[in-house]
């Protein structure tokens, strides 16, 4: 595979940017949106170039990890991580539910003055994949909005309640 499948979110807030911004930086607010339908608790998050966002997803007694490297951080306008599943130390891990699911993803969220509105463009691609992690993921692209969308949903809620 020489093209690298490609997952792209956008969506408009009816928000201002510096608020928007914030809900992806902010612990107590990142929590209230990020990993629908879980317990989403933050083990550790330092929005820098080179800082670490340190993420566990539990519903009952199950937990999943997540470990993101901040690659570069432009406030309030650009956001860039590898992200990567963990173990329960946060180191990198296979996903045991998917093996061939990319071990690392390179993610760009893109916050653009739109008037009073936010637009928010999220590009999600596998970093230095294999060839069965590229078709993994391109077989999945189809319901990453699932997931992603919830989110967003809970986040365009989160949003109006910030602003009342």
């Amino acid at each position: 595979m020489s093209d690298v499948p490609t997952y792209v979110l956008e969506r408009v807030f009816d928000a201002p940017r510096d608020l928007v911004w914030r809900t992806w930086t902010e612990p107590d607010l990142l929590t209230r949106w990020y990993g629908p339908n879980v317990e989403t608790v933050i083990h550790r998050l330092d929005v820098a170039p080179g800082g670490l966002w340190l993420v566990e997803m539990k519903w009952g007694d199950t937990s999943k990890y997540e470990r993101v490297e901040y690659t570069e951080v432009d406030p309030p306008e650009r956001l860039e991580w590898l992200q990567s599943g963990a173990d329960s130390d946060f180191n990198p891990a296979s996903n045991p539910m998917m093996p061939d699911w990319p071990r690392v993803l390179h993610t760009v969220v893109t916050f653009e003055e739109v008037g009073d509105k936010t637009k928010l463009r999220l590009v999600w691609t596998p970093f230095e994949a294999t060839d069965a992690e590229l078709a993994c993921f391109a077989g999945a692209l189809a319901n990453l909005d699932k997931g992603w969308g919830a989110g967003m949903a809970i986040l365009e809620q989160l949003l109006a309640e910030l602003q009342t």
